[in-house]
């Protein structure tokens, strides 16, 4: 009789196991790349560079769906194939005020110094997916960059099924 109920109890636990196996499958996340920017036939990316400022900003976009629904608070980290180098000086402060007539003056202006060599990345280091699944970052390459084609590499981390992620696309500044 025991060995009876036993056997029941270890058929019922396997039978729980199995049956419950399939339901608690989580899909891998999928990334969508919306670059906001046209595509050629090559697949490369084209932006067009405004070379009257010293850069240009472009923001990239895209979506992180787990079974077609959209993903919360997923880290995105970016890095790109090009930056560019500050000189010495990063840039200067007016200090203003008012006369004893109530006009501003400008009475001193102050260097901002100290970045020789500094290397400033293109794009944005980092971003997280919102509740909609969307996730952004900054590019802003500089005028100079004209002609260049950089890649950008993307990567995020699902820690739900501990898998990492990577990925690059080529953006040719026009």
């Amino acid at each position: 009789m025991i060995k009876r109920i036993a056997e029941i109890v270890v058929l019922i636990g396997i039978s729980l196991f199995i049956g419950c196996e399939d339901q608690n499958q989580l899909e891998s996340i999928e990334f969508e790349l919306n670059s906001g920017s046209v595509v050629d036939g090559n697949g490369y990316y084209h932006m067009q560079i405004d070379t009257t400022k010293w850069q240009t900003l472009h923001r990239i976009s895209g979506h992180v769906y787990r079974d077609g629904n959209p993903v919360n608070i997923i880290k995105f980290g970016w890095s790109s194939s090009h930056y560019w180098t500050l000189g010495d000086t990063l840039g200067y402060i007016i200090l203003q005020g008012l006369t004893d007539d109530l006009v501003y003056v400008s009475y001193d202006t102050s260097y901002v110094t100290g970045f020789d060599g500094y290397e400033v990345p293109i794009v944005n280091g980092a971003s997280y997916s919102n509740e909609a699944g969307e996730v952004n970052t900054m590019i802003a390459p500089i005028k100079t960059m004209r002609g260049d084609t950089a890649t950008i590499f993307y990567g995020y981390y699902d820690s739900w099924l501990s898998e990492e992620t990577y990925g690059e696309f080529n953006i040719i500044f026009d």
